[in-house]
């Protein structure tokens, strides 16, 4: 049976202290190489995961429905971020990790514009190097989202990343420190919608610090995943954004090729054919709720309910 693992939160704080606490949800420089592509020995498909508890437990669903249609399966959870797990599957320690679209594409791609979920896959489909492929993506997204508190929504008529124009006030932006050079950060205010937004650095990936800051206000804006149940607990507005600053991120399986045979494609995009950005809030609600359940445990209660077969 799978181990149990850390939630989300936890995860994300404890790998801040020593990475660059950028959830799955950030972009980079390519890690993954023409050059070699290595695999795990034999037929056993070694999984990771990313430092936070959504990435862990979608490890597990992969995890489990693999080994439950008779796939040898390791499991290597919270190895880091981007950049780091990205090297792990380059290396050959992993074989197999969830990514999410959008910001996946941006790491090969930095001058993509694509920023629907067929043009983000098409486009992700070409720039990934040889040797790697995903395979079908879910319906289920966790992208960044710009938030504010109801009281400052309120205040200024802000429900929408334009309306930001409107506020007198300075900006600052609570996120991980990366945030002031991605694309759909700091920089993306500025040239998609003219405003200007300092940032002030959490390393938790939307956490409880970067809640505890929007709440206290000392941001007034905070970056937070969007299947992240604070937003929902805590009141606070979503806003929209109609220039599409940020892509589409659906959760995607991405393989090293040599490990994606028939069996492992055809339960792993069964998977995804099931997988809805509801389910991830439930997941992640239950996770960093008050019963703390553990990835291994929501992939199978969640396999129970979405039995998948070859």
């Amino acid at each position: 049976m799978f181990a149990s693992k850390r939630g989300r939160i936890a995860a994300g704080v404890l790998a801040a202290g020593a990475l660059l606490a950028l959830s799955a949800c950030s972009s980079g420089g390519g890690a993954l190489d023409n050059s070699s592509t290595s695999s795990s020995s034999g037929d056993t498909v070694t999984i990771g995961s990313a430092a936070f508890g959504e990435s862990e437990i979608l490890m597990q669903i992969y995890g489990q429905a693999l080994e439950a249609n008779g796939v040898k399966v390791n499991l290597k959870p919270s190895i880091g971020q981007r950049d780091v797990y990205l090297k792990a599957l380059q290396d050959g320690s992993i074989d197999l990790i969830p990514e999410y679209s959008g910001n996946l594409l941006q790491f090969y791609d930095k001058s993509s514009t694509d920023t629907s979920s067929d043009d983000v896959y098409a486009a992700l489909s070409k720039a990934l190097p040889s040797g790697f492929e995903v395979l079908d993506q879910a319906k289920a997204q966790d992208a960044d989202s710009y938030n504010v508190t109801k009281e400052f929504s309120e205040k200024w008529g802000v429900k929408s990343l334009s309306d930001l124009s409107k506020v007198t006030e300075p900006l600052t932006v609570g996120a991980n420190p990366e945030f002031g050079q991605r694309p759909y950060g700091i920089p993306g205010l500025k040239s998609a919608y003219g405003v200007t937004a300092t940032l002030k650095p959490i390393s938790d990936s939307g956490g409880p610090l970067t809640v505890a800051a929007l709440k206290n206000g000392d941001v007034q804006l905070a970056d937070i995943y969007t299947t992240t149940p604070a937003i929902k607990d805590n009141g606070f507005v979503t806003l929209e954004d109609p220039k599409s600053l940020i892509a589409a991120q659906n959760i995607v399986p991405l393989i090293n090729s040599k490990k994606a045979s028939s069996t492992v494609k055809d339960v792993l995009n069964k998977v995804s054919a099931e997988l809805t950005t509801s389910d991830l809030i439930d997941l992640n609600g239950k996770n960093q709720g008050a019963s703390k359940t553990q990835p291994d445990a929501l992939a199978k209660e969640w396999l129970s309910s979405h039995p998948i077969k070859k």
